[in-house]
Parts: C-alpha cells; structure tokens; sequence
C-alpha cells in the first residue's frame, strides 16, 4: 500500500472494510476476526476513532510480535499482511486480512462479524448459519436424526408431488414417491433430511406459528397457535389473519361489487412466506403475528441470512442467500413463490394500489420484523360524560334538550357499535364497552335494539360465533 492510499483510506473514514485503533490490543484481534467472517478488511494501528493520525511505537521485532500474539488469539489461525508507514514523524501499521474461506474464525473462543462500521459478536445460530453458509450448506438438506420414512405422510407426499407436475418446474414420477423424493434431495441415505419432516411429517415439529388480535399490547382478543407442516400452516395461518382483516365494497360501474380488504392481502401473505421459509429452525422461538387495529406485524426468528442487510431488500436488485435451500425450492415447485429474492419487491408491487398502508422491515432482538401499518379514519368522539352532557340539555331547554340530546347520543353509541362490528365481527359485548367506555349493560341494550331495527344479526353461537351489520 503506498502512503497516499493509505492516507486516502483515513480520510474516508472508519467502515465495512476499516476499523482505526490508537494501539495494539485485544480489540486489534477481535476487529480482524471480525473482517475474516465478513469481506475482508483493515486495521490501522496509530489513528484514533476521529481519524486523527497519533503514531505508534515500535520496534525491530514489534511487527512479528504483532503477528505471532494474532495467529496464536485466532482459530483457524490468521495470518494477515502487516506493513508500517511513518510520515512527519509519525508511524501507522496497517493490519490487513481476506476473506476467510472457511468460516466462522474465532478469537479465544468468541466469534465476531463486521457490520457496517462496528463489530457484532455472533449468538450460537449465526455461528452455525456462517458455517453451512461458508460449504455452501442447507441446515435443513442434513439428515433428520431420529426419523424414518414411516413418520412422512404419504398423503401429503402425493400431494406435493402431484402439484409440482401440474406447475411443470420440475418432472416426478408419480408412482415412485420415494424415488421423487431422492431426486429432490429431501431423502439423504435412505432417511428424510430435515426439509422432509418440516414439509411432509405426520407428527410436525414442534415450530409454532403464534397469532393474535389485539386491542393493545396488553389487551388480547383472540390467539392461536398453528402447529403443522409447513405447506399447511400457511394457509390455516392466512384465514386467522383474514378473519381479522376489515373490508369494504367498491363499485365502478359494473353489476358485481368489488371487496377492498384494509390491507392488500398478497402482500401480507408474501410477509407470512417469508416468515416461514427462511425463519431460522435452529431457534427455538416461535413466529409471532399481532393483529392491531391499525397495524400487523409479523415476527420471525432469525435475522437476514448471508450477510443482507436491511437497507439491501430496499432495492430491487438485492442478492438473497436462501438458509433453508431444500424448503424454499419445496414452495417455489409448487408455484407458491415465484423466484428466490423476490418476496420484498412483490410485496412493494402489492402495496402500490395502497398508499394509505406503510411497509417497514427491521432486524429486531436476533429476528426480523415486518410491519404493515395504516392510517385510521378518526372516530367520532365519545364524549367524556355522556350524563353531564345530558344534564347541561335539561338545564338549557326544561327537559326538551335532554330528550333530544339522549337520542342523539343513543344513535351516536349505535354508530358506533356498528362501525366496530364491521371491522371485528368477532367482538364481544365487553371488549366493546372496554373500547368505547360504557358499562357492558350498556352497550348490551344498544345491541339488543340494533337487533330489533333489524341493523345487527347474531351467526353462530354466542362463543365461537360473529356479528353481521344489516346494511
């Protein structure tokens, strides 16, 4: 490196590929681990975090001293290109190291990885998410210890095979199931590999997919949990979240109507699968789905895979690297995703005839965090004392007021009810009065003469069943 290359580099500033350091310690060594398990990059020893150059000291065996303390603190041991520079009496050392090819490298134990500008030490699943990474492994292409053929359904087996056949990605012999599952690797010597059991297993793992509906963070109205093959989770996850989604009807001219769901729905489906294909199944944790009046948010273990960013899958030209190879080419043969990479981009493409609904991805405590978010049209306000409202009428108007006022707010109440109702057919008469601050008695007569003008119409069982607003 010549020296105005090497002031160049400072002038840029700390990032990616550079770290500076005003000496040479522990955190020289952490900083080159870091850049091993990344893209490579540089220390420069004798520059402060400000990139003010301080100079270090050295001696005629400094630099080799340097270098042994690094291949011994290193395992596998690094080796970088080490070289000093001094100018206007000043001397920097710079430390470089390369990729490493076969990863994760560790320093006395701790592994560590280079983001952005900054050193993040890696939890146990990014340990091994950077192995298989690094072989050019899929997790889930291994053998599932502790299973057999016996515990795949055949049923769902044949299902699968008959839906790739009829979307023509790929050609299996119908009446050979065990020699279609050879061919797409979900059988690893006689025995199912982890995509097997997650996709096909009579008994699922035991992978949840939590969902709930809630009025505040602490207020739940209704939770489930989906415990199943992967195929299968999907959708009974997208009737739960649909069930919850309010709707409107659009006309344009033409004999049928048209239904407007609050949020587009490939979108918030495209969310879902790519919670469930490339969550990370060595964590425990489960995904968590939150159903808010005015928000969705959909959380999956596992941060980015391969290295992607967050500021990457803002683009359209973003490079996925798929954790789960074996799973994600299950769903793409059955056309359920169309291509690996794309899930972010069709999901900006649904939200284009949405503008009022905001999308935000977020890497989020060790997952990833999709949100989907709208603006409410504003309510009518409650009012805080519908009696001293009532009271203040009387005193004005000797009792002519009160009358009107009562009717006024009676319809008010109703309006409102109704307005709820079509957006949670499922509430109850308490979760009602909670959210407008009546008594449950209350908002229970305004129900029962909702019924009678033949506005409200009860389905199902007072548990389990739902409202319909008579239009």
């Amino acid at each position: 490196m010549k020296l105005s290359a090497l002031q160049a580099l400072i002038a840029a500033g700390e990032s990616q590929t550079l770290e500076f350091k005003a000496s040479f310690d522990k955190a020289c060594i952490e900083s080159l681990v870091a850049f091993a398990n990344a893209q490579g990059g540089t220390v420069l020893v004798g520059v402060s975090d400000a990139g003010l150059v301080l100079g270090t000291t050295i001696g005629k065996e400094t630099l080799n001293d340097w270098l042994g303390q690094i291949k011994s603190a290193t395992s596998p041991s690094l080796i970088p290109d080490i070289s000093a520079y001094t100018e206007h009496g000043k001397t920097v050392v710079a430390i470089g190291i390369s990729e490493f090819p076969v990863k994760p490298v560790n320093t006395r134990g701790r592994y560590y990885k280079r983001v952005a500008s900054s050193n993040h030490q890696l939890v146990l699943g990014e340990i091994s998410d950077l192995y298989l990474q690094s072989l050019q492994l899929s997790w889930d292409a291994y053998q599932a210890q502790g299973y057999t053929m016996a515990q795949l359904d055949p049923t769902k087996i044949q299902r699968f095979i008959r839906l790739v056949n009829q979307h023509g990605r790929f050609a299996l012999d119908e009446a050979d199931p065990l020699g279609a599952l050879h061919k797409l690797s979900y059988l690893k010597n006689g025995a199912p590999t982890w995509a097997a059991v997650l996709l096909f297993a009579t008994d699922p793992i035991r992978h949840n997919i939590h969902i709930g509906r809630f009025k505040t963070p602490a207020m739940i109205i209704d939770d489930r949990q989906f415990t199943d093959t992967l195929f299968e989770v999907v959708e009974q996850s997208m009737k739960f979240i649909v069930s919850y989604i309010s709707v409107a009807f659009e006309f344009d001219g033409s004999v049928q109507r048209k239904e407007r769901f609050a949020y587009p729905l490939p979108a918030v489906r495209e969310a879902l699968l790519n919670a469930i294909v490339h969550r990370s199944y060595t964590d425990p944790n489960d995904i968590q789905i939150k159903i808010f009046d005015d928000k969705i948010t959909i959380f999956s273990p596992g941060t980015f895979y391969g290295g992607l960013t967050v500021a990457e899958i803002q683009t359209d030209n973003y490079r996925s690297s798929l954790r789960n190879k074996l799973v994600a080419e299950g769903f793409y043969l059955i056309n359920v995703i169309e291509k690996y990479g794309s899930g972010f981009i069709r999901i900006r493409r649904a939200l284009r005839d949405y503008p009022e609904v905001h999308f935000d991805v977020q890497e989020f405590q060790g997952g990833v965090m999709a949100t989907f978010t709208q603006k409410l049209p504003a309510l009518p306000d409650v009012g805080a004392n519908v009696g001293a409202n009532v009271g203040a009428n009387v005193g004005a108007s000797g009792g002519v007021g009160s009358e009107k006022s009562s009717e006024k707010s009676s319809e008010k109440s109703s309006e409102k009810i109704l307005h709820h109702l079509r957006a949670e057919p499922k509430l109850s008469a308490k979760a009602l009065a909670e959210m407008l601050g009546f008594s449950s008695r209350a908002v229970e007569k305004q129900i029962d003469l909702l019924k009678k003008e033949g506005r409200l119409r009860r389905i199902g069982p007072a548990k389990g069943g739902r409202w319909k607003v008579i239009e």
